[in-house]
């Protein structure tokens, strides 16, 4: 029986999401589709859920997709490679969806190469921590195509559309530092403390106000979207309905009774 592509763990609130095909650097084939979907169906869906985490039981989160599956599909007729990729489409793109929407935060802990659907799936969470021999590239014009998985979206609204073209253009990996310099990584570790360091932040999160980090997250994941007026008005539609929230409470009381608050998600 071959290894499951994915694994999936709820622990402490933390549902943490694991890419299992270390033979071949994670790359994405329709087992790890399947997987992926339902990992992230599972996370969005559960209420004891406060915060996701995407890794990598191996030294590599992502080197794309799987090209040996793209070349069997396409030696079949360009139309039923077509069907196919259509099909994955319509799954990891959901998920990828999802990730951008569910109301809790995603944090993504990678580590070696993060290409192709890899970069893309990282920039969909929220947060990344990258540990220092993380090598990042949008890797899609090597093999003469263009990008998936929101990563153009994604791309373009971190660095701008001039760094954006250079980056998807040319293909050329990048290091964790300088993806730190470009605003796609938020902190860079070494490989041995990574996992560490991804407990810690994930563990925050979870301790967090889920409620009003989710709220959060809409806001500023619609922020380029919308007029001032128009998120002006959002802000204080959001503010409101957290004040509605048991955490909201909590945290007042505690600021006022100068204690550290105990946020429960509610």
């Amino acid at each position: 029986m071959s290894e499951q592509a994915v694994l999936y763990e709820v622990k402490d609130s933390i549902a943490t999401i694991t890419l299992n095909r270390p033979k071949a650097l994670n790359a994405l084939n329709m087992d790890l589709v399947v997987g992926l979907v339902e990992a992230v169906d599972n996370a969005a869906a559960d209420k004891a859920v406060r915060c996701v985490v995407i890794c990598s039981s191996s030294d590599h989160f992502m080197a794309g997709g799987d090209l040996m599956m793209f070349k069997n599909w396409r030696d079949q007729g360009i139309s039923v490679a077509q069907d196919h990729l259509n099909g994955v489409f319509d799954g990891v793109h959901g998920s990828i969806e999802k990730l951008k929407t569910m109301d809790k935060p995603v944090l993504a802990s990678v580590k070696g190469a993060a290409a192709g659907f890899g970069l893309s799936l990282m920039l969909a969470c929220d947060l990344t921590i990258a540990s220092d021999d993380a090598a990042l590239s949008m890797a899609y014009i090597r093999i003469g195509t263009t990008p998936d998985g929101g990563g153009s979206h994604s791309l373009t609204r971190i660095v701008g559309t001039r760094k954006a073209m250079e980056l998807a253009m040319l293909g050329d990996s990048f290091g964790a530092e300088e993806a730190k310099d470009l605003g796609l990584v938020n902190w860079v570790v070494t490989v041995a403390d990574l996992q560490a360091e991804t407990a810690k932040i994930a563990t925050r999160l979870a301790k967090s106000p889920t409620s009003a980090l989710g709220r959060t997250k809409q806001l500023i994941n619609k922020a380029q979207d919308t007029s001032l007026t128009v998120h002006l008005k959002a802000e204080q539609d959001s503010f409101c309905a957290c004040v509605a929230d048991n955490d909201f409470g909590e945290g007042i009381n505690a600021f006022i009774e100068r204690r550290k608050a105990t946020f429960t998600g509610a």
